[in-house]
């Protein structure tokens, strides 16, 4: 059942560490990060690069500062970067691509995330004109978070990735919840971020862990991305403490994610029998699942909600995100079908 009574609905990211992560926490041998010396970063980072497939990673804070430096290093100021028109790194993190990156982010549509070959086509630009800044990367996200978790297949991946060598330029992968992706396709992580220069991934979200995420990439990339870092303000010094965690989430935590999706799925299948309710239960495919309210407006919705003891995010005038975690059960889902066919 919720932490305290409360059935948290709201965002993988209100996960607590489990007892196993906090043991590792107290008895985490440390150094300094800043320095590069401290050995419990290291190894999270070691197996971090590892699951992912490339040559080094390195931890950060948080996603957005992840994704804020890979694009730093990979398309820098004055130049263009193609982005999924619902992207996180669009429409979430704080205009970063413009006001940290220096960049003109371009956003295309697409079907759930994944943008037809024909439109990157359209929207490549070489530069020939001084008027338009050349194109320089693009960045996908997956699982999409949009477009409740949805999943982007292998193939778009594939054919994403033979695009930008063509052309020459960066793909830079947001994969904030790459481990969702992967238990979903049954395939290890590094399979989804093979089709990738650089990956980012959190180990605060489904995962569990307390803080953090780990960008992976390219040695050269990956030394880059230490100095971008620190004049972000994110070096940090005896994190082996945050660290230690992630190693548990990265080695523990895994394979538990599935049963998140499960419980999605179950959830998207209640509502969809709620008179009131807009969803397709058939297009939750991982932890997140999003609905539209047609008989009444998102923030008494809400409210009504709490005063029930169930937490739910509102995502734009009259959708609402639910979110499935490890610290919610199949009571915290009946609950809250119970709770939502009463508002409604």
């Amino acid at each position: 059942m919720g932490y305290r009574g409360i059935s948290d609905f709201r965002s993988d990211t209100v996960t607590r560490p489990t007892e196993e992560m906090r043991k590792a926490m107290y008895e985490a041998e440390v150094g300094d990060d800043v320095m590069r010396d401290d050995p419990t970063v290291l190894r999270l980072e070691e197996l971090a690069a590892e699951l992912m497939g490339k040559e080094a990673a390195l931890f950060v804070p948080s996603g957005t500062m992840g994704n804020t430096i890979a694009l730093k290093i990979a398309v820098g100021e004055g130049y263009e970067v193609l982005v999924e028109e619902k992207s996180h790194i669009y429409n979430f993190e704080s205009g970063n691509v413009a006001r940290i990156v220096g960049a003109l982010p371009r956003p295309l549509p697409s079907n759930r995330g994944e943008i037809p070959l024909e439109v990157l086509e359209e929207n490549f630009h070489i530069g020939e004109r001084v008027h338009v800044p050349p194109t320089r990367a693009l960045a996908l996200e997956d699982t999409h978070n949009y477009w409740g978790g949805a999943v982007l297949s292998l193939d778009s991946l594939e054919k994403a990735y033979r695009f930008t060598r063509e052309k020459g330029i960066h793909l830079h992968l947001d994969g904030a919840r790459i481990f969702n992706a992967a238990i979903a396709q049954g395939v290890e992580a590094k399979e989804i971020a093979r089709y990738s220069d650089t990956v980012m991934f959190c180990i605060s979200k489904g995962l569990s862990a307390p803080v953090g995420s780990l960008l992976a990439g390219p040695k050269e990339f990956i030394e880059q991305a230490i100095s971008v870092r620190k004049y972000l303000g994110g070096g940090m010094r005896q994190v082996g403490i945050l660290a230690a965690a992630g190693i548990v989430a990265l080695t523990k935590m895994v394979d538990r994610l599935a049963e998140d999706h499960a419980r999605a799925k179950k959830l998207a299948q209640g509502l969809s029998g709620i008179k009131g309710i807009e969803i397709n239960p058939d297009e939750v495919q991982t932890n997140i699942v999003i609905f539209k309210l047609t008989s009444m407006e998102v923030p008494r919705f809400l409210e009504g909600l709490k005063k029930e003891g169930v937490l739910a995010l509102g995502f734009g005038p009259s959708r609402v995100r639910m979110v499935l975690h490890k610290d919610i059960d199949d009571q915290d889902v009946e609950k809250a079908l119970r709770a939502i066919s009463r508002i409604v």
